[in-house]
């Protein structure tokens, strides 16, 4: 069953532009796409405010029936009734079409993921995007508390669970940080009932992404297992601890062959060099 999208505690104003930007994710196992994580967080952050009215605009090929579509589709499927796609060709730059987009449309609030899931990934575009539009950013949105016509105070997320209540005028891009409410499920139905609106847009070609030659990622080196502290207690314990020196050898007189040796051996001992 689909949430009521007004059946969070956060007052919803139908008067509130609200408009988040979409993209297609990509399963990380997979490697299927699917809707954003972090995207679909920014949707549920604007359901919350301004309901089934929150805006829904992704810049990219137009894809009708294939994969990218059902990928897209999928936020409609959290209560959303149309998502506007600016029709680009593949490689194209989507901060143009976007910022004439939000020139000509306006907005109150640009919600957006910290970064996507497929693509660049720079997590650079709302940055861009808020410099072409000359209105602030926040990152790190864990929840919008209270807003009004001048501006809104925002809780943004902190390193170790740590809040910080901010003040930011409106209009203003946020990005949304993992710590924003998890969206809610995608009801099938919905999803496909949602339409697709397409729309022409700024089509220019990334021509510093033209330059670039993408090969597979490599398999990384496995590094040497250190424990970390986690908490301030076991900082302060392995701050205060004596030192052991168990297992380990200090070499000092022996030949630079033989240190070379001992680290040979260790690198075989921790599997990182067969």
């Amino acid at each position: 069953m689909l949430p009521d999208a007004n059946s969070s505690n956060t007052p919803v104003s139908s008067g509130l532009k609200v408009a988040a930007l979409v993209s297609v994710g990509q399963h990380p196992k997979s490697g299927r796409p699917r809707r954003a994580d972090q995207d679909a967080r920014a949707v549920e952050m604007g359901i919350r405010l301004c309901g089934e009215h929150l805006s829904l605009v992704h810049a990219g090929p137009e894809g009708k029936g294939d994969i990218r579509e059902q990928a897209l589709r999928q936020y409609l499927g959290m209560g959303i009734k149309g998502l506007t796609i600016l029709h680009q060709q593949e490689g194209s730059d989507a901060l143009p079409a976007l910022a004439s987009h939000f020139k000509d449309q306006g907005a109150d609030i640009i919600l957006a993921g910290m970064r996507a899931e497929s693509g660049e990934a720079s997590g650079m575009l709302p940055y861009l995007l808020a410099d072409r539009l000359g209105w602030p950013i926040v990152s790190s949105v864990a929840d919008i508390i209270s807003i009004n016509e001048n501006d809104a105070e925002i809780l943004q997320a902190l390193p170790r669970g740590q809040r910080r209540k901010l003040r930011v005028s409106v209009p203003f891009v946020a990005t949304v940080d993992q710590a924003a409410q998890i969206p809610r499920q995608i009801a099938f139905g919905p999803s496909q009932r949602g339409h697709l609106k397409g729309q022409e847009s700024i089509d220019e070609i990334d021509q510093v992404k033209s330059d670039w030659e993408e090969t597979p990622a490599r398999k990384r080196p496995k590094r040497l297992n250190i424990k970390k502290a986690k908490s301030a207690a076991d900082r302060f314990k392995a701050a205060t601890a004596k030192p052991q020196g168990e297992g380990g050898k200090i070499m000092k007189d022996e030949s630079s062959q033989e240190k070379a040796q001992a680290i040979l051996d260790l690198l075989v001992s921790e599997g990182i060099v067969k």
